[in-house]
């Protein structure tokens, strides 16, 4: 277990430190050369690429969560116990702030790096958006958006999907969430991913941070009741698995 929660807390600072600075380079620092569609399609490729590279990094000892959203998945479809999705939720909240000190620590030796005007990849609604999308917009994209990239999550990690592409199909899923929901709110998707940098920039981040933990963990429970819904017995076949003694529980 120590092993597991090591792993989601150093996978979910890795995610953020990598895929939340290339945010920040093309939106903060303005890298993306005055070209929006740019910056989109290399933050939703340092996001996708990143955690590609962490399902098979760390996906062998934990499942490669690394998201609250996707453990809720997990612990719903009965994958995980409640106390081990409890010990992830901590591990992955606890990465994603210090994976964003360690990022901003990085960014505050620049002479061009402002908190408060450059950011650290935060998302937002209102002004906060690109396309000044409102409250209710931001929820439902955010749950929608979620949904999907959980149910991906739980469909290619199953007992009848092809293990050795599941990393290639979650990663590119991530990505293409990230293409549509970047123009709308920064994409959380993932409630460690936002609470960390929120913490660190402050003032209107985190205010709204609240949807972007909200809203995601709904999205996976959509996601964990559309799976048992369209694959109930394979749930109940690797619900049975996590609870045999020694099995090691991943979605």
């Amino acid at each position: 277990m120590v092993r597991k929660l090591a792993a989601e807390f150093l996978g979910t600072a890795i995610l953020v430190f990598f895929a939340v600075g290339v945010a920040t380079l093309m939106f903060g620092f303005k890298f993306d050369g005055a070209s929006v569609a740019a910056g989109v399609v290399a933050t939703a490729l340092a996001f996708g690429l990143t955690l590609l590279a962490l399902v098979y990094m760390i996906g062998p000892i934990s499942g490669s969560h690394v998201n609250p959203a996707v453990t809720v998945g997990a612990l719903l479809t009965g994958r995980i116990p409640l106390a081990e999705a409890v010990g992830y939720w901590i591990a992955q909240f606890a990465g994603g702030i210090v994976g964003a000190l360690v990022l901003w620590a990085g960014f505050s030796t620049s002479p061009f790096y402002h908190r408060t005007t450059t950011g650290l990849g935060t998302s937002g609604w209102g002004k906060q958006s690109l396309i000044h999308v409102g409250l209710g917009g931001a929820f439902l994209f955010e749950i929608i958006l979620t949904a999907l990239f959980v149910f991906i999550v739980l469909r290619v990690t199953s007992a009848t999907a092809n293990a050795a592409t599941a990393a290639i199909a979650i990663g590119l899923t991530l990505t293409v969430v990230h293409l549509v929901g970047i123009p709308v709110t920064g994409t959380s998707v993932n409630p460690a991913r936002s609470l960390g940098p929120a913490l660190v920039v402050g003032g209107t981040a985190l205010s709204q941070v609240w949807l972007f933990i909200v809203a995601p963990l709904i999205g996976g429970v959509l996601a964990a009741g559309l799976h048992r819904l369209m694959y109930r017995e394979e749930d109940i076949h690797l619900a049975a698995e996590a609870q045999q003694p020694g099995e090691a529980a991943t979605p």
